[in-house]
């Protein structure tokens, strides 16, 4: 019974629609933050190397390189505070945590990106390519 109110409760904190991204894409993250009477957007992109948690408690953490440094940045996937998460790149990932691109430096951090135009075009060749079937007389 307490579980089906709890769970009604957490479905009513939920953001209807939440932007599809995976571990090791790069997004922009639009953060709104109040300046005293002001309400600004601020940007914050990076790859995403973390997902936790479900339901109303799940947060993502990015990674970006900021002066040489290295920042990363934990964020409530259902927050309000978060106005929009875009998705400017889709990277190509065998890991669900990325942490050991902590250790990375440089280009070594990139990761490979996921084409999907190249593997529907593939798809399509290899399907056109088989040849038809011819009925013996």
């Amino acid at each position: 019974m307490s579980q089906k109110i709890l769970s009604h409760v957490e479905a009513s904190s939920l953001k209807p629609s939440v932007a599809p991204f995976a571990i090791g894409d790069t997004v922009d993250v639009h953060t709104r933050i109040l300046e005293g009477e002001k309400e600004r957007v601020q940007i914050f992109n990076g790859v995403v190397i973390a997902r936790s948690g479900s339901g109303s408690r799940e947060m993502f953490t990015v990674r970006r390189i900021v002066a040489g440094e290295g920042v990363e940045r934990k964020f409530p996937l259902h927050s309000p505070k978060i106005a929009k998460i875009e998705v400017k790149r889709s990277g190509v990932s065998r890991r669900a945590k990325l942490y050991y691109l902590r250790d990375r430096v440089g280009k070594s951090v990139r990761l490979r990106e996921k084409r999907e135009e190249q593997a529907e075009a593939a798809a399509g060749a290899k399907k056109s390519s088989k040849k038809p079937a011819v009925a013996k007389a």
